[in-house]
């Protein structure tokens, strides 16, 4: 029997990650309609045909992929349009003119990020109220959910990250992000492997002064001085200790317990800067 080659070896390790992300969190329901967030960006594309190979697995759920066509310059419509039909998959694109918004708004110097994600995830909750979605699926992977946790710990003064499932505030919405243990240097490859037509963005993209930027390369550091860094760190969201930290909402120090409806009720993501 012949070896796999590196592509099916980058294929295996994706689709591994992303079942035990499906099974560990309880992602997909039989009789769920799974909204896939597609940008034109690598990690997007990867999240589609790894949602297109669970379906053929288990056929008990619907995709649809939506495109938010937030009217950039230079905005290739034509791609995903182009692509989605040739690869038969039912998709909506929603043309809202968000740029303009975020270039008004955003001071000179300052990033647009933050803005910008809150537009474009107002306007997704909002599609997916029209389309009856169960599940709004983002393709965030374990370097996003490693930059977002320092990011929060640097900046924001606490301890979250980007949880793999959660329930929105107004408790109309799941957001699910299945490529949570999918490591970025497997999707890149993937992305080279299956040609994707990736669509650049002209607005976070272009912005070098970034500090999820530079999160990004102190964490690329430690990996190549520390080998599995990442991996440690990754391991360590997944194994807290809530007596060795300091919230008094999750442990009570006066009786040494734990405090399990407080737990539930901080459940929630909060944080609108650093979520998305």
């Amino acid at each position: 029997m012949p070896l796999p080659s590196p592509e099916e070896k980058n294929t295996n390790r994706l689709r591994k990650s992303f079942w035990e992300a499906l099974d560990e969190f309880d992602l997909i329901e039989p009789g769920d309609k799974v909204m896939v967030c597609l940008s034109g960006g690598k990690d997007s594309y990867t999240l589609l045909n790894l949602f297109l190979h669970a379906q053929h697995v288990r056929k008990n759920f619907e995709i649809i992929a939506v495109n938010l066509d937030q009217k950039q310059p230079d905005y290739p419509a034509h791609i995903l349009p182009e692509y989605l039909s040739k690869l038969g998959v039912d998709f909506k694109i929603v043309e809202k003119d968000t740029y303009s918004i975020v270039i008004d708004k955003t001071p000179e110097g300052k990033t647009m990020c933050s803005l910008c994600s809150r537009l474009r995830r107002g306007n997704l909750y909002a599609i997916a109220e029209e389309l009856g979605a169960t599940k709004i699926a983002l393709g965030h992977h374990r370097e996003d959910v490693l930059e977002t946790f320092f990011l929060n710990l640097f900046f924001s003064g606490k301890m979250e990250a980007m949880p793999a499932k959660y329930r929105t505030d107004d408790g109309k919405h799941v957001v699910i992000r299945p490529m949570v243990y999918c490591k970025e240097k497997d999707i890149s490859e993937y992305a080279i492997y299956q040609n994707f037509p990736i669509i650049p963005c002209n607005l976070c993209g272009s912005q070098e002064n970034m500090q999820r930027k530079i999160t990004k390369k102190m964490l690329s550091d430690w990996e190549e001085q520390y080998p599995d860094r990442k991996e440690v760190i990754y391991n360590a969201l997944k194994n807290i200790s809530p007596s060795h930290l300091y919230d008094t909402d999750l442990y009570d120090f006066k009786n040494l317990e734990h405090k399990i409806e407080e737990l539930k009720q901080k459940d929630s993501p909060k944080n609108e800067l650093y979520m998305q």
